[in-house]
């Protein structure tokens, strides 16, 4: 599983506020066709919304299995919406930066790093 310093993590939350749902996870759960398709959004968009149908815990489960078998990493899991990055060289969509400063010293918000695209 990929690991992301925490700015790195706001950073990727701001972007993904936008993003619409890429992959949908239904009744049937993860399976091997499901795992190919968010791995080809991965490669493509970087960044990616998934939604899911089950109950938390198996929300909480899936995202795991996902991160590991795409050694990708967990960006944020809020309701039904889970947020995966996988940086993808070829593609290189998304550069990750330090934490852009205001000319006050203080960090731009989740908001404010969205608005940068």
């Amino acid at each position: 599983m990929l690991s992301l310093t925490v700015p790195e993590r706001l950073a990727l939350k701001g972007r993904a506020h936008p993003l619409s749902p890429t992959v949908m996870i239904g009744n049937a759960g993860l399976t091997e066709s499901v795992l190919k398709e968010i791995a080809l959004a991965l490669k493509t968009h970087e960044l990616i919304k998934i939604r899911v149908t089950a109950e938390r815990p198996q929300r909480e489960q899936m995202l795991s299995v996902i991160c590991t078998q795409l050694n990708a990493a967990p960006i944020q899991h809020i309701g039904k919406i889970l947020v995966v990055y996988q940086p993808n060289p070829d593609a290189h969509k998304i550069e990750l930066k330090k934490m852009p400063r205001h000319k006050g010293k203080k960090p731009l918000t989740k908001k404010q790093l969205g608005n940068r695209g």
